[in-house]
């Protein structure tokens, strides 16, 4: 396969799916596609075979037994593109929230940063479909993330990212406790206490056309305790490094 491969965890995205695949694999990039289906009633994950026989060296597929976390299906998609051999690892939703055409300029950041964020929050991106409710929801997610965790990305919550291969086999990525949306944020806290560098591109964010959202009120609670938990954590071990007579890093 490509050495950028994109993974990208499908739930009921039967609708969106073909074009989706379609316009990654028409960027002038040479994409390669990690579709992760968690059994999907609605056949996505049959037609992301079907999608594979008719691209077998860029399409592949997992098939897991039933809705498991976005956090492990991120999990298995990375253990795929890092055997694979891909440098550059992408993830994105399948709805187009996160548009394709913004991916090239993603991995043209990579040259320079160890993980690019598709950002909403930084100077020429936006969400302008999204109403404003949900936009005050993430902008104060994404204040209380940064605030909480010392995170330096605007963009703390998103998910349309470019990974360096360095950076996947790095981090402990088996150590993650969040699943879900929670998932971005501890998956970026790790990355930024790692040392590695976060940089991030403008993208539009646009509301899904076809199918339903994924974000429940329990993800946002679930994200929310992340923070917190993550917070308690990063304090504990400023303490206890403090304690022992050694300087706690900034």
């Amino acid at each position: 396969m490509a050495e950028r491969l994109v993974v990208l965890p499908t739930y009921n995205e039967r609708e969106n799916l073909a074009p989706m695949i379609t316009q990654l694999l028409d960027l002038p990039i040479g994409l390669g596609v990690i579709v992760v289906d968690d059994n999907s009633p609605d056949g996505t994950g049959e037609l992301a075979d079907e999608l594979a026989v008719q691209h077998p060296s860029r399409v592949a597929v997992i098939h897991r037994p039933g809705k498991l976390g976005l956090g492990t299906a991120y999990r298995a998609g990375f253990e795929q593109a890092l055997e694979r051999g891909a440098a550059r690892i992408i993830t994105m939703d399948a709805d187009f929230s996160h548009h394709p055409r913004f991916i090239p300029s993603m991995v043209e950041a990579s040259a320079r940063y160890d993980l690019v964020i598709g950002s909403r929050y930084v100077s020429g991106g936006g969400a302008p479909d999204s109403p404003f409710h949900r936009r005050l929801l993430s902008w104060g997610a994404n204040a209380f993330a940064r605030t909480m965790l010392g995170l330096r990305a605007h963009d703390a919550t998103a998910g349309f990212r470019c990974y360096r291969r360095v950076v996947l086999e790095t981090l402990p990525l088996d150590s993650i406790f969040s699943n879900g949306y929670s998932f971005l944020i501890e998956m970026l806290f790790m990355v930024q206490r790692a040392g590695f560098s976060v940089g991030e591109v403008p993208i539009v964010f646009e509301d899904r056309k076809l199918g339903a959202s994924k974000i429940s009120r329990q993800e946002i609670a679930k994200a929310l305790y992340t923070v917190v938990r993550l917070f308690w954590q990063q304090l504990r071990r400023r303490d206890i490094i403090t304690a022992r007579g050694i300087a706690a890093p900034k």
